[in-house]
């Protein structure tokens, strides 16, 4: 009795089709990796506080800053809100003034190498120093978590966009120009497409600063915002309080990078696809 040959898989798509549910398996697993840590990292706190016996006011327990933060749920999110909605400002003028002035200095090597020292001098202040010249000059309130976020978030982004464009190989200059293309439309044609992927790695860095610069000023001078609430909470000692704001900018700065990430992925997937193909290869 015979049977039909046609049903058996060839030798070459039989490991293909074994693949398929290891790779769907990966995929998953890449999925839930984050969260699977972010669980395991407030468990083994938890775990660490009621082990140890450690007392609130010195590290409280995760239960206890969900309480707290359960409690004063409506101050903690007016609070958030006008943190966030200062973080935005400075983070998005710091986009804008940051591409602006990366794409100049990254077009010139004369203009590179005049500005990077002094550039690199304005960043090694510490802005914690600076944030009283901002009251000073602005009072307390808004516009100095606005600056601050703007300054702590500017560097990262000019840098990235300036070395980007810096790093065009000359080669592919030369046939441009050859072509008879512009420096303006080098720059806009190849310079700009060239430093997407560092103006993107750019921006997950800085809209992480960014709260740090916002939070710094409003702990320094301001009358709202999570960092004060968070210093009105240590001074009367609500310790789970002050962590409940931590773990809210946090969740914040998390929301804002997964933003940026999939606008990332939208705009440069040209210059992923390799390591997300490689990421999933099979044998």
């Amino acid at each position: 009795m015979g049977y039909d040959v046609s049903s058996v898989p060839l030798a070459s798509e039989a490991p293909a089709v074994r693949r398929k549910p290891l790779l769907k398996h990966r995929k998953l697993m890449r999925r839930l990796s984050p969260y699977a840590v972010i669980v395991g990292f407030f468990l083994i706190w938890e775990l660490i506080c009621r082990v140890f016996g450690i007392e609130e006011f010195v590290l409280p327990a995760p239960t206890a800053i969900m309480q707290a933060g359960w409690q004063f749920r409506e101050p903690i999110a007016a609070e958030a809100w006008h943190t966030l909605f200062t973080t935005l400002i400075g983070f998005a003028i710091a986009v804008v003034v940051g591409l602006l002035a990366g794409t100049i200095i990254g077009s010139s090597s004369l203009i590179y190498e005049a500005f990077y020292p002094v550039l690199i001098g304005l960043n090694s202040v510490p802005k914690v120093a600076v944030v009283p010249i901002l009251v000073l000059w602005f009072g307390i309130g808004t516009v100095p978590a606005i600056i601050t976020a703007f300054l702590i978030s500017f560097f990262p982004i000019l840098v990235n966009v300036a070395t980007g464009i810096a790093t065009v190989e000359p080669e592919l200059k030369d046939v441009l120009r050859a072509l008879g293309a512009k420096q303006y439309q080098v720059i806009m044609k190849v310079g700009l497409p060239r430093s997407m992927p560092y103006f993107f790695a750019s921006l997950k860095i800085a809209i992480s600063v960014a709260f740090v610069g916002s939070i710094l000023a409003e702990t320094v001078g301001s009358d709202k915002g999570i960092g004060q609430l968070m210093l009105i909470a240590s001074s009367r000692f609500q310790v789970p309080l002050a962590f409940a704001g931590l773990v809210v900018t946090g969740a914040m700065g998390i929301g804002m990078y997964v933003v940026a990430a999939l606008v990332e992925q939208r705009m440069t997937r040209w210059a992923t696809r390799s390591f997300d193909t490689s990421a999933f290869a099979g044998g």
